[in-house]
């Protein structure tokens, strides 16, 4: 049997500008909005998949040194792919962690770029 990830689910402090934090830099489409409970959830979609649900129901800041979710890691096919989010993300004025690029094991021809999200939520690609 064969199990990889679907979805994940977030939640943060403001829907609509996460919402397009996530479509600014990864180019995702909303596939669905709504509200359960009276809280707001945005479905973000690749064009081929579901990638992200966005829940609007917290507050504060997230801590990446409590437990849960430390970072989440968006995979592209070449580092020549990364380089171009790292240009991408210079443009939109978005901090790195890092300054360029982390080099992974693998070489030179392997690498990430890491940045948060605007409630702090560590992201990788």
């Amino acid at each position: 049997m064969q199990v990889q990830t679907g979805h994940i689910g977030l939640n943060v402090t403001d829907v609509e500008r996460s919402r397009q934090f996530y479509q600014d830099v990864f180019g995702f489409t909303v596939a669905h909005e709504s509200y359960v409970e009276g809280h707001r959830f945005v479905f973000l979609s690749d064009g081929e998949r579901l990638v992200l649900t966005l829940w609007e129901q917290s507050e504060g800041h997230f801590d990446s040194h409590s437990p849960g979710l430390h970072h989440l890691s968006f995979e592209v096919a070449r580092i020549e792919d990364v380089i171009a989010f790292e240009q991408r993300l210079r443009e939109q004025q978005v901090a790195l962690i890092y300054d360029g690029i982390v080099a992974h094991r693998e070489g030179k021809t392997s690498g990430g770029i890491f940045f948060t999200d605007p409630d702090g939520i560590r992201l990788e690609i």
